[in-house]
This record gives C-alpha cells, structure tokens and sequence, in this order.
C-alpha cells in the first residue's frame, strides 16, 4: 500500500512506485473516472494509454 498526503492546495505527491506502474514522467496528464462499482480510477492520459481505455470501454 501506497500513502499521499494531500496539501492545502489539493496537490498531491505520487509514490515512486506508482508513478513507475502507471509510466508518468513529468508533464503527463492524468484522468480519474468512476466506475460502475463506484471506485475511482487513475490513468496516464497519454496516446498509449487512452487508446487502452477506449478498448475497455468497448468490451
């Protein structure tokens, strides 16, 4: 298990380990969306991995 701390103003430093599982490098854009089960999920929104969550929302 991984534990942020939020600051006053709402940033927030990502562990090594999963900046390192989702492949974010500085300057990435990151997407967070609610899934049916009600769990938010955190994604790297770049070419890569938008097309990846296109093709899971397909199926």
């Amino acid at each position: 298990m991984n534990l942020a701390k939020m600051s006053s103003n709402g940033q927030v430093t990502i562990p090594v380990e999963v900046r390192r599982e989702l492949k974010l490098k500085a300057g990435d854009k990151l997407i967070f969306f609610r899934g049916k089960n009600g769990k938010i999920t955190v994604q790297n929104l770049n070419a890569s991995a938008l097309q990846e969550m296109q093709k899971a929302e397909s199926h």
